[in-house]
């Protein structure tokens, strides 16, 4: 019996009965990489005891706390990065964006931090109004807004440990440090990208999972082509 989303941390919400940590995971790995720390905090241990047999790849875990802000987490994986450049990313979302391209967008810009940036759908349906007559012209069921926000997926230089303080909130406060800096770049990804924020977005990816529409799993079609 699956527990309920109640019993788990965000990480462990499955799609297709994987955690989405684990497509996360795969996405990554499907570029090659193999080297893994899982900052924990919230239930740490279900997400040690589903990962801690991993075979693929390395995984380390580091308890940053149940309550430590997202740049105080990064700090703590300091540690056990020996890499100039790493990537990092949240345990919440998905996308098909091609990380060998981030990383070289990255190295070519040689800033501290690149942020994978992406434009969401409006969580609303909109509406054209005329601005003589206040007619109503058109409707738009939910489209893709102007602005651009924070992905998750980014790639940091080693840099960064020198602009994070412990109670850092990394959006806010690092980055604020970054900017004044002129040490943040944008990698603007027109592709897929969702977020496991709800339940309706998780009835929605486990959806595009079933379907065999699952624009993040490109390596799991490449497993079914090669009827490995």
């Amino acid at each position: 019996m699956r527990m309920g989303l109640e019993q788990l941390p965000k990480p462990l919400f499955e799609i297709g009965g994987r955690p989405i940590l684990w497509h996360i995971i795969k996405h990554y790995e499907s570029f090659g990489i193999r080297d893994f720390v899982l900052l924990l905090g919230y239930k740490k241990e279900k997400i040690i005891d589903y990962f801690k047999d991993y075979k693929i790849s390395k995984i380390e875990f580091i308890d940053s706390g149940a309550n430590t802000n997202t740049g105080g987490r990064i700090k703590k994986a300091k540690r056990c990065i020996s890499e100039d450049i790493f990537f990092a990313t949240y345990g919440d979302g998905l996308s098909d964006v091609n990380l060998n391209k981030l990383f070289c967008f990255h190295k070519k810009h040689k800033r501290i931090v690149t942020i994978t940036s992406i434009r969401p759908n409006s969580p609303f349906g909109i509406m054209g109004i005329d601005s003589h007559t206040n007619l109503v012209t058109h409707f738009e069921e939910k489209p893709i807004l102007d602005h651009w926000v924070n992905g998750g997926f980014f790639v940091f230089n080693r840099k960064i440990f020198d602009y994070i303080r412990e109670a850092d909130i990394l959006e806010t406060d690092t980055f604020s440090r970054l900017l004044k800096k002129k040490q943040l770049s944008a990698y603007k990804h027109n592709g897929f990208w969702e977020c496991m924020d709800t339940y309706k977005d998780a009835i929605k990816l486990n959806q595009l999972w079933d379907s065999g529409n699952a624009p993040w799993a490109a390596w799991h079609k490449k497993k079914d082509s090669s009827n490995d």
